[in-house]
């Protein structure tokens, strides 16, 4: 039994590859070579094993900052971002001195921005990423990675006017007209530079017109009026939108409807139309 028990352990032991082998020791200086070995090859998630392996070995001692941030790195490179995050996380607390705390900085937050969702689903991630770049960028001012960071930041600022944009438009597009004027307002009360204020003005003007349109006989001229404030708002932003002919003829319309004269207008747009 026991001479059988002895042979089963060597078959294992043979069995084993020399990077498993290396992995279960304690030999330091071969599990740190190993390492860089597979990360220098990009076999990462490999490096990040035996980086692993060697973090409770090497604690105290003056490897211990490379490894714990070639480990973080490694994940990284192995695009296992989420804990990429947490290890540089972890870095960044335990060695705020190191010479990679600036880089570890910055691929935290290149880890948070990859995990962020799309438009549609929940912006906490986009607005916490957005916050932990603009700290990035006040800690490291002179920082290698602004290119990376100003991108970052354009890609979020777009997501996150979209979706405000995006969530009044829903109001719009479920013909709640009068809340829809309310909320599109609203989000241009709460960041007038959104980078899609034209798109914004468009449909408060369509919705105006749409709620006066669809109002009760002696409720459409106030209506219509406020209507013709939000047209006269949207033209004179945008005069050469493309949005323009459509809401040409709803003003025209709301002019007539209010007694007003629209001769000029009308006038402009058929040259136009002859051009």
């Amino acid at each position: 039994m026991i001479i059988a028990l002895a042979v089963a352990l060597v078959s294992t032991a043979a069995c084993k590859s020399a990077y498993e082998v290396i992995l279960e020791g304690n030999d330091v200086d071969l599990k740190y070579a190993t390492a860089f070995d597979n990360y220098n090859i990009g076999k990462y998630s490999k490096a990040a094993r035996m980086f692993e392996s060697l973090s409770p070995l090497v604690r105290g001692s003056e490897r211990e900052d490379t490894v714990q941030y070639y480990w973080a790195l490694s994940n990284y490179k192995y695009k296992d971002y989420y804990t990429a995050e947490t290890n540089f996380n972890s870095f960044i607390s335990t060695f705020p001195l190191s010479p990679f705390t600036e880089s570890a900085s910055f691929y935290r937050i290149d880890c948070m921005f990859r995990t962020t969702l799309r438009y549609e689903l929940d912006q906490t991630p986009t607005r916490k990423t957005v916050a932990a770049i603009s700290e990035y960028l006040t800690d490291y001012p002179e920082n290698p990675y602004m290119d990376d960071c100003n991108r970052m930041l354009d890609n979020l600022g777009d997501r996150l006017d979209k979706k405000a944009f995006e969530n009044a438009r829903l109001y719009y597009k479920m013909e709640d007209y009068k809340a829809a004027t309310v909320a599109l307002k609203n989000v241009l009360k709460d960041n007038s530079d959104n980078r899609y204020r034209e798109d914004i003005l468009y449909t408060l003007a369509m919705a105006s017109y749409k709620y006066a349109d669809l109002s009760y006989t002696e409720k459409q001229k106030e209506r219509f009026l406020l209507f013709v404030d939000d047209y006269l708002n949207f033209v004179g932003e945008y005069p050469e939108s493309d949005y323009r002919r459509e809401l040409d003829s709803h003003y025209r319309r709301a002019q007539r409807f209010l007694g007003r004269n629209t001769s000029i207008l009308d006038a402009s747009v058929e040259a136009e139309e002859e051009e």
